[in-house]
């Protein structure tokens, strides 16, 4: 991993691992073991935060031409939000699993401007440029509303533990960004779909990309339910939780139609390896996540069991993308290395 060519995408593997602690908590109320496991990933995954964060400033400092292509590139300029959605997760992680606020405050806060302004960065570049072709849009154009959508994952915890003004600040800039994020994806999805129907199928480098939808899909049920149940001027619920529940339904169609599809790029196409299959584990865990959030809001054993059954497919894919990832970059340090 050069610094030169080191990719926005890296940080994916964060999201995906914090995702993957919060589940692990949520589910140790099934099995009191992986709460360990929660714990021992969030400083995992604090560890890993901080080791990207060097070569992703460096980058800018050292190779500020290659960082700006990268950003405006059609499909990799997408993934720079990646970088404070892993702060939100964070947030998430300390403040759920840890129960430390102050970390959580640290973490939100530095997060939560800095995916608004890529999820007004990345839109601007793409409308002011002379245009993308429909074959270079991808699941990817997903993540700026993901990273809208995921402030609220504890900047609603956290809005409910403030008083005063700031809680009011609170307020609105949870809810414009849980409501930007989700018109932003219906727009988007919509776009999405037309390139799925219109054009052949993706490249296989980008494949693991499809699984993204799940991403606002799950994370956007989860903070609708966190900032409901923590706004005490709502007093109707109901009708929002029922939403909750159609939209997470709408999940189980995407996530039978994501292993359809990786099941006919590992038969006919091809699906090596690649930073891209992070892209298998956040939006994955963010869907379980709200799954369990469902299930437990309206008592539903069935929903809760089905995704206890996802929690050990998503341990599973977390476990081989790490391994392999782990594996691709010592072999590329070594070639490297040998090179020179």
């Amino acid at each position: 991993m050069g610094i030169k060519d080191f990719a926005p995408s890296w940080f994916a593997s964060v999201m995906g691992t914090g995702a993957l602690a919060l589940v692990s908590k949520a589910y140790s109320s099934k099995l009191p073991i992986i709460k360990s496991f929660a714990g021992f990933l969030v400083y995992l995954n604090t560890v890993l935060f901080f080791v990207l964060l060097i070569p992703w400033v460096l980058r800018w400092i050292k190779y500020r031409e290659n960082a700006l292509a990268d950003l405006h590139h059609p499909v990799l300029g997408n993934f720079y939000g990646t970088i404070a959605i892993a702060m939100l997760v964070l947030s998430a992680d300390y403040l759920t699993i840890l129960g430390n606020t102050s970390v959580a405050w640290t973490f939100w806060l530095a997060g939560t401007p800095l995916t608004i302004f890529f999820a007004l960065l990345i839109p601007y570049l793409v409308f002011t440029s002379e245009g993308v072709d429909t074959k270079a849009i991808t699941p990817a154009w997903f993540i700026p509303p993901v990273g809208l959508i995921v402030i609220p994952i504890s900047g609603a915890k956290l809005m409910a533990l403030s008083s005063g003004t700031v809680k009011e600040l609170m307020t609105f800039i949870n809810y414009f960004a849980w409501g930007a994020g989700f018109f932003l994806y219906l727009a988007l999805l919509a776009i999405v779909f037309y390139r799925f129907i219109k054009h052949e199928p993706m490249p296989c480098g980008i494949a693991p990309s499809i699984w993204i939808n799940l991403g606002p899909i799950g994370a956007g049920t989860s903070t609708l339910y966190a900032l409901i149940k923590a706004s005490d001027f709502i007093n109707l619920e109901e009708p929002f939780l029922v939403f909750g529940l159609i939209f997470w339904g709408f999940g189980v169609w995407w996530f039978a139609m994501a292993v359809i599809l990786t099941l006919h790029y590992v038969r006919k196409l091809n699906l090596p390896y690649s930073l891209a299959w992070w892209a298998f584990i956040f939006p994955f865990g963010a869907y379980v996540s709200a799954t369990y959030n469902v299930g437990t809001t309206f008592g539903i054993g069935a929903i809760i069991n089905f995704g206890f059954a996802m929690y050990w497919l998503l341990l599973a894919m977390w476990l081989v993308t790490g391994a392999l990832t782990l594996k691709n970059f010592v072999f590329r340090r070594r070639a490297r290395r040998a090179a020179s």
